[in-house]
Formats: structure tokens, sequence, C-alpha cells
């Protein structure tokens, strides 16, 4: 389906369901990704990585680095790997960046995005960017009040507006709990996120979890990013025009790394932290970031800088990692 007409048959599916014409910033993007047979995260193709046609690279388009790199953190955690299932959420079409050490597991279980994955009893759970790929909610500082914003879908062109009520019992206490900021300041939080965790950490599976993303606080938000942290991505280009190209386009926000510490902590895990993902590596694969390092390989040198470097992707991103049991 061409792009216009893919973001017209969603603004089509989201009039049939707005209430006053007018729908919740997170329902939108909830549609522009997720929408059945329209959207982004739904399509069959290549989204990352460098070749035509793709819209953004990640951590793990660098290769089979990536999986060794994320082996050694894991054993860091856990210790006995071959206790331990490798389970990634999230997978991109086409990527086996953890094929090269699944042997080292007990075994490797890969579930793409939009599938329900399970988990055996030991397990590491890594998730590459998936956080930020959840539906995310507006709230703007209106009043002297925090409002969440919508999207009025009846007319020419989409216009943001907020909405005369929360859309649901989770964004009015998100809302209720968030302290005073400047007039006209936005905050976006993709509490979708926090839904997904909660479920892919429930149950009583032991193990650890690795998740990497970029992430601020709430404060933070609130300290340096007047205008919200939602952007869109397109053939790696970035954009702030999140309602154009609608299903064409990857629609994302910087996830709150406080709020999910807060989860990870409910459901029993303990030493939670957030890292810059270099500090990581550097503290839980030291030895293969060494090995990588002294290989006289040019090509795996250049890689092991791009994934570690504070210019690079090692500040650019952070982990949330966690063990159980």
């Amino acid at each position: 389906m061409e792009p216009a007409a893919r973001h017209d048959a969603i603004v089509a599916l989201l009039r049939r369901e707005a209430r006053g014409g007018v729908v919740s910033f997170a329902r939108l993007v909830e549609a522009a990704l997720y929408g059945p047979g329209l959207g982004y995260y739904v399509a069959d193709r290549t989204r990352v990585g460098k070749a035509a046609g793709t819209d953004f690279t990640t951590a793990a388009a660098l290769g089979p680095m990536f999986g060794d790199l994320i082996a050694g953190a894991a054993k860091s955690l856990v210790g006995d790997l071959k206790a331990h299932a490798l389970v990634e959420v999230g997978a991109e079409p086409g990527q086996s960046h953890y094929s090269g050490v699944a042997s080292r597991f007990a075994e490797l279980r890969t579930f793409p995005f939009g599938a329900g994955p399970t988990f055996p009893a030991r397990c590491v759970l890594v998730a590459n960017e998936l956080l930020d790929a959840q539906p995310f909610h507006r709230f703007v500082r209106q009043g002297g009040a925090w409002r969440e914003l919508g999207v009025r879908v009846h007319g020419p062109e989409l216009t943001v507006e907020p909405l005369p009520e929360f859309s649901t019992p989770a964004a009015a206490a998100f809302a209720g709990a968030l302290p005073d900021a400047d007039e006209g300041w936005i905050l976006d939080a993709p509490l979708a996120a926090e839904e997904l965790l909660r479920r892919l950490v429930a149950g009583s599976w032991t193990g650890a979890v690795i998740l990497l993303d970029y992430g601020k606080t709430v404060a933070q938000c609130l300290e340096s990013s007047p205008a919200g942290t939602a952007r869109a991505y397109r053939s790696h280009r970035l954009s702030a025009a999140i309602l154009e190209n609608l299903g064409s386009q990857d629609l994302t926000c910087h996830v709150l790394w406080d709020r999910l510490e807060i989860v990870l902590a409910a459901a029993g895990f303990r030493d939670v932290r957030v890292d810059r993902q270099e500090a990581f590596f550097v503290k839980h694969a030291g030895a293969e970031m060494e090995r990588i390092a002294l290989s006289g390989d040019p090509e795996a040198t250049g890689r092991l800088r791009a994934l570690t470097h504070p210019a690079h992707f090692g500040a650019k991103f952070q982990v949330l990692h966690a063990v159980r049991g």
C-alpha cells in the first residue's frame, strides 16, 4: 500500500471511532504503529539498518558483536548461562544477532513485535528498543493544570487539541501525580510501555532483564524538554511531523526510566539500575570488549567503538537491568 493510501486508511479508521471527532494521542499512535494491516510495525518489511528502504539504525544492527556483549552481560548478571534461556522480545525481521551465542544458553527464544512471548522458569529477557515503540500519551500544562492532548480527525487536516477529559484512568492518575510546570509545557508518557513490561515480568520466572532504549526520568523531561520528546523517523531522518505519513514512519518518544524501575521493583526484581549503554557493557561485558579491542580486526573495533563510544550509541542509549530469584 502506498504511504498516502495507508495514512488515509488510518485516518478513516480513527474517524469511525472518534467521539466528537477527536481521539486521544495514544490511540492515534497505536493505530499508526499497530493497526491491523496498516500499522508501521505490522508491515513485513526491513526497518532497521543502513540499506535502502530502512528508517533507522540500532545497536543490534551492528551484527553478531552485539550478541557477544549481551551474552557476556547476561553471564555477569545470572552466572550459569546454560541454566537460563535467552528470550528476545521485539525482534526485527531478518536479524539474527543472537544466533552466534545461542549455544551458550539453555535455549534461544525469539519473538517479533506483537507476538506473545513465553518464558521458561529461568531466563534472561532482552529487548532492544521495544519499549520506545509503544503508544504514548501527550500531556500539556494549560491553565495551571495538566491536560491530555488529543487529535481532531474530522476535518481536512489533523489538528491537536486538549481532550475534555482524560482518556483512561491510567492517564488521569499519571497527570494527577505530576508536579507543576510552565504554561504550555508538553510531556510525552509511554504508559503502554509500563503495561507491556508488567506483562513481560508477570509470573514466577527468575533470571534477569536487559532492556536497551533511550529515555529520561519524569524530572528530566520537566527540566529540559518543553516541547516533549515525541518524534518521527523515516529514511534515517528525524522529524517533528508526527501527524504525517501515518503507518509509514516510526513514531516514538523517550521512555520514562523512573516509572519502569518501579514496575520491576514491584515484580520482585532487585538491583534495579539504569546505566548508560557504554557503562553497562564496560561493567558487565568487559572481557568481551577487551577481546574485540585486541583482535586486530579494524572492522570489529570500529563496530565496538560505534556501540560504546559516548559520541555514538554509548551515551544515546541506556540499559535498564535487574535480577530476580
